[in-house]
């Protein structure tokens, strides 16, 4: 199973979603960050359970421990293990689907491939597994910080209700649960959202990500293009079912002569007239802000009966019970900012050897 990425940030997640803990080794973080476990909460607190009454009533404090690479809280260059401990599972809940395969869930493709699944809020595809991700990711922050990087993620749309550009306030996001930067969408949203949870549904959205300060020139030719990269990273997160960059799936109705971005030089910098590319050309930053929406499917797990199969193959039907999130977005903000995180500082130490001067600047 494949629970590592990166190539100099490189990390490694374990655990599952009813298993005794969740965790991280991040390996390739440079010696001499100052880096505590208040630094890396702060992220895992917009993530945890139980935050509102639009997520689960799981009750988690997501406490972090760092266990090792981090000395008087300063990274040393060894390896950095952090580990946060499952405290309220209640592996009942899932007793009676032990033999069922949940629609919308990766049960069955889970079985499929292993033989054997656990079954108990679903293992490593729950999305308790993300916790790992965000405990890294505020890691990669830490470093970007130290570049004056920027990552901001909010919620762009729930169901059919959008934010209206016209209002938005991205440093108002979090005035409300929905991480939404239009209370006035927020409101309309949480209607829409309460209407789903009386019809015991669940409920859909987009999250749009806008990173700030990235220098030109990160991102690998070909293979490992930045936005490539940014795409395998966010697509992982469970129910993400779409991305997009810049003008996105609007582009191929555009004309070239409106979806060039013209270039600008002015007070010693290069700027663009419009930033139709989402700060990427050719795989490779251009300098201006990286923005890509990700598309996150409604919460699978209801309790409306479905219809479904069981492992011996029977056809049944399910209604699932249990503590769930009406809806998945708010939560999965932060885990958007963290893989973006790690993606960007994963680049931004490919290209420290990129150019001779580079090297030279290290080494004369």
């Amino acid at each position: 199973m494949s629970s590592i990425y990166g190539s100099q940030f490189k990390i490694s997640t374990f655990g599952e979603s009813h298993g005794r803990a969740i965790g991280v080794v991040i390996d390739g973080c440079p010696a001499g960050l100052r880096l505590t476990e208040e630094d890396i909460q702060k992220d895992l607190n917009r993530r945890k359970p139980g935050a509102s009454k639009y997520a689960t009533k799981r009750s988690e404090k997501d406490s972090c421990q760092i266990l090792s690479g981090v000395f008087n809280d300063i990274t040393t260059g060894t390896p950095i293990a952090i580990m946060v401990f499952n405290e309220d599972q209640r592996s009942k809940d899932y007793s009676e689907i032990a033999e069922t395969f949940r629609p919308g869930h990766a049960d069955f493709s889970y079985f499929s491939k292993y033989g054997i699944r656990d079954h108990r809020g679903g293992g490593r595809s729950s999305g308790r597994e993300t916790t790992a991700r965000v405990a890294a990711g505020a890691v990669a922050r830490k470093i970007l910080n130290e570049f004056n990087i920027d990552i901001s993620a909010y919620t762009l749309s729930l169901g059919d209700i959008e934010v209206d550009r016209s209002r938005m306030d991205i440093s108002k996001r979090f005035d409300n649960p929905f991480v939404m930067p239009d209370n006035e969408a927020y409101i309309e949203a949480a209607k829409y959202l309460e209407k789903a949870m009386e019809d015991m549904d669940s409920v859909g959205g987009v999250c749009e990500c806008v990173i700030k300060g990235v220098y030109p020139g990160l991102g690998e030719p070909v293979f490992n293009k930045l936005d490539a990269e940014l795409a395998k990273a966010v697509t992982s997160i469970g129910a993400v079912k779409g991305i997009e960059f810049g003008a996105g799936f609007s582009a191929p109705k555009l004309k070239g002569s409106s979806s060039n971005d013209g270039f600008l030089f002015s007070d010693g910098k290069v700027s663009k007239y419009r930033n139709n590319a989402g700060g990427i050309l050719g795989g490779i930053s251009d300098g201006s802000d990286i923005i890509f929406r990700a598309a996150f499917k409604p919460t699978p797990s209801i309790a409306q009966k479905q219809k479904t199969i069981n492992t011996s193959m029977e056809n049944i039907e399910i209604s699932i019970s249990g503590r769930h999130d009406p809806v998945i977005v708010p939560r999965a903000i932060v885990v958007v900012e963290a893989m973006a995180a790690i993606v960007i500082t994963d680049m931004l130490l490919l290209n420290a050897n990129s150019k001779m001067e580079y090297l030279k600047k290290i080494y004369l």
